[in-house]
């Protein structure tokens, strides 16, 4: 009897403040208009209330109990229908205290998550996701949470776990929200890098694997219009109760259009000045793709010694009709800054100071993509406390930040990030970091204490569970053992990866058993592997033996850009089209940056093997 006496005084009180809220509602302007997400999927509302929220809440007055409590759910949910967000969070708030019955506070959190988005709080809104989902356990959550979920995490700038949301949306969906709703998953699911699938995939949402397999017949022959619709045809017969059925017939009559012939191609190099072997370099690479092409005509200029003002004339003189370049970026920005220069352009370097043109891509060895590729997919291995161990040049502290931002993202953790600035710092800030010093200044306190020999063993701290190295490949070959050494007998080992800095192609010949167990990320044509061009390896590695890592992933950037020429209307035409080269699995962003799509090796043996991290 008490407690129901306090909820009656309780919503006595609520209703005070809220008749308040509602006079003045009048004079209150809605406080944003309904937010709707990047592709179109708009929280959905509750169907079933024909009341005004004002209605609502006058019905609570006369009721007491669970009904008055169900009566002001429904009048938060129409201040979020009626675009009135504050209300209807204040409202979902300070009903959550009335009831112990889980099913409505399940829906006051899912309305509280909904108000939130609509006033732009996705972390807040997040939160009262996750609780709602705790007030679930184990129960199927409905179709407006996981749409809820879908924007929140978009806009949280994790467009894998968006999707995977809007999939498990779609599969609650009705046959006839199907049409629009399996366009928009599909769009964004064309957003997703190749090793965002493949992650997708191990969540398992429903009907992934037809959406896996329209994908990767996307991907590969979605530039080949007559290939590509055997292949749908294919999958129609294969998956015939599946959401994507509708999405076919589209997908058939898709052609590209007005696709250039590439027959004089200009390719702006730095071909003398400091960065002479890097052009040189990118030009072998671009000729071992070209072969002589009898149907292709490439013309290299010296991006150093031009002048850009006169290049446009200089080009049209050639009738040139698509660039390759320049490379580097006070160049490419030069480049940019022409107005005549209006030719479809693969730019090789991302411009500090002027914004893309609508004609150009760019094919950036981007480092930032790999700690996004490393973080996401390491976060979902069940790691809770890793440490960053990272050089203090200006990339490897690019790696190292942007690996700790997406890992915060993900996880609400921020890992511990060390900075050190040669090898002979590296064993003191491991010792510091793993709490070795404690260990042994504790072991020297007792020695002091206790006359009489004792067998000690320091111990490192045991919260770490992993371990994420940026750096070159010899500081990786000191930092390593150490790490090994100097884990304790009595803890579990701590497994080790790295970002492609630490790797070395040339210093694979080697020795390699002080790097046993490192796990890291790579391009193909630095790692043996079904999408490395074996035969053209070996054969570069006869002709250039000595040739050190950079240059290599340069040469394998100039033989990718040869190739991704030919693909440049396609890419602009359809999102899907993806290119599978010696730099990664390429796919051309909203931005008109080329990302990529790395593999993972691991030392293993004494020799490295390509791995697939589960």
């Amino acid at each position: 009897m008490a407690y129901h006496y306090v909820s009656v005084k309780r919503l006595r009180v609520i209703f005070s403040v809220i008749t308040l809220l509602v006079l003045t509602s009048c004079a209150t302007k809605p406080d944003k208009k309904p937010v709707k997400s990047s592709d179109n999927t708009q929280i959905s509302s509750n169907e079933n209330l024909t009341e005004s929220a004002n209605d609502y809440l006058a019905l609570a007055k006369n009721s007491t109990g669970e009904t008055a409590t169900q009566y002001f759910l429904f009048a938060a949910q129409q201040f979020n229908n009626e675009n009135q967000y504050k209300k209807a969070l204040w409202l979902a708030q300070q009903t959550q205290a009335l009831t112990d019955n889980n099913r409505l506070k399940y829906q006051l959190e899912l309305i509280s998550a909904q108000s939130l988005v609509r006033l732009e709080a996705y972390d807040l809104a997040l939160k009262h996701l996750n609780q709602a989902k705790k007030l679930r356990g184990e129960q199927q959550q409905p179709k407006e949470f996981y749409q809820t979920l879908a924007i929140v995490q978009q806009q949280r700038q994790l467009p894998l776990a968006s999707v995977d949301a809007r999939l498990r949306a779609l599969a609650l969906s009705s046959e006839l929200e199907y049409q629009q709703q399996a366009n928009d998953v599909w769009l964004s699911l064309n957003k997703l890098s190749q090793w965002e699938i493949q992650q997708l995939s191990k969540l398992d949402p429903p009907y992934f694997g037809g959406w896996q397999q329209l994908l990767n017949f996307a991907h590969r022959f979605g530039y080949q219009p007559d290939t590509f619709n055997r292949y749908l045809t294919q999958w129609q017969r294969n998956f015939r109760d599946h959401p994507a059925q509708v999405l076919i017939e589209k997908l058939s009559a898709t052609t590209v259009q007005n696709i250039d012939k590439e027959h004089n191609i200009a390719v702006l190099l730095p071909l003398s000045g400091k960065q002479k072997k890097a052009g040189e370099v990118a030009q072998q690479g671009i000729l071992a793709a070209y072969q002589n092409n009898a149907d292709t005509s490439l013309h290299f200029i010296d991006s150093v010694a031009t002048d850009y003002s006169t290049l446009a004339d200089y080009l049209t003189s050639l009738e040139v009709d698509h660039v390759i370049g320049p490379l580097l970026k006070s160049n490419v920005d030069a480049y940019i800054n022409q107005p005549q220069l209006n030719l479809p352009t693969l730019l090789l370097n991302i411009p500090q100071a002027h914004t893309l043109k609508e004609n150009h891509i760019v094919l950036s060895m981007n480092p930032e993509d790999e700690a996004i590729q490393a973080a996401t997919t390491l976060s979902r291995r069940q790691f809770t406390s890793p440490i960053v161990f990272a050089q203090q040049d200006s990339i490897s502290q690019r790696i190292a930040n942007t690996f700790s931002e997406q890992w915060q993202r993900i996880t609400g953790r921020t890992p511990e990030v060390i900075a050190f600035a040669d090898a002979s710092k590296v064993q003191e800030k491991l010792e510091s970091t793993l709490e070795l010093d404690l260990s042994k200044k504790r072991i020297a306190d007792i020695d002091r204490r206790i006359r009489q020999q004792l067998k000690t063993q320091e111990r490192n701290r045991l919260d770490i569970d992993m371990i994420y190295i940026v750096a070159s490949p010899n500081e990786t070959r000191l930092l390593k053992p150490y790490i090994d050494v100097n884990i304790s007998p009595f803890a579990r080992a701590i497994p080790v990866f790295a970002s492609s800095r630490s790797h070395s192609h040339n210093s694979d010949k080697s020795d390699s058993r002080d790097l046993s167990g490192l796990s890291f990320t790579e391009m193909p044509w630095q790692l043996t592997s079904k999408q490395q061009n074996t035969s053209l390896k070996q054969l570069s590695s006869r002709i250039w033996p000595d040739r050190s890592d950079s240059l290599e992933r340069i040469f394998a950037m100039g033989y990718d850009s040869y190739s991704l020429i030919h693909k440049f209307s396609v890419f602009k035409q359809q999102p899907y089209i993806r290119h599978y080269g010696q730099t990664g699995v390429l796919k051309l962003n909203e931005q008109g940056i080329l990302t990529r799509s790395l593999l993972w090796g691991s030392y293993q043996r004494d020799k490295v093997e390509e791995i697939v991290l589960e």
